[in-house]
């Protein structure tokens, strides 16, 4: 009998605004799921959204995808950093213009406070431009006892638009 390690349930939210988003955010989800221990399992819509944090700069197109792991939340962090670069990630200022950024939202129910990772992710509850698609692909997401819906209710989602490509 092979002792395989348990996979883990993991929601990711992609976006960029630099190039053609939809394309990139697509790319690295195809390069992600050809990475050892990641399946990627669904992508949600699209969406145009306004940028947050840093607003002078042009839209965003964002998404949230779930995937299933065998890769610790480190090992993950590193695959997703790498995956980044492979895309022509370059970090510059905080909240600017990018071609891709990968946050991991969530890692199964684990809880983790380290100086490069946290998960949850600290701004999951104050970005609409995660949770309208996380809801996408969980409508039944909840955070410390808080539904999605009522998260939703909480921020400002003026501004964020479905697009048609899926």
């Amino acid at each position: 009998m092979i002792d395989r390690p348990e996979e883990i349930g993991v929601y990711i939210s992609l976006g960029g605004n630099i190039g053609d988003p939809a394309i990139t955010i697509d790319d690295t989800l195809s390069t992600l799921s050809f990475q050892k221990g990641v399946v990627v399992e669904t992508r949600s819509p699209f969406y145009k959204t306004p940028p947050w944090g840093k607003t002078d700069q042009a839209v965003f197109i964002n998404a949230c995808a779930s995937l299933k792991t065998t890769l610790s939340p480190h090992q993950l962090l590193e695959t997703c950093l790498n995956v980044e670069m492979r895309m022509g990630r370059q970090r510059g200022e905080r909240w600017g213009p990018r071609i891709i950024d990968i946050d991991i939202l969530t890692y199964g129910n684990e809880q983790i406070q380290s100086p490069d990772l946290t998960i949850p992710h600290p701004y999951i509850t104050e970005r609409a431009f995660v949770l309208v698609p996380l809801r996408d692909i969980d409508p039944t997401f909840s955070l410390n006892g808080i539904s999605i819906d009522e998260m939703i209710s909480k921020v400002d989602i003026t501004g964020i638009e479905q697009l048609d490509c899926h």
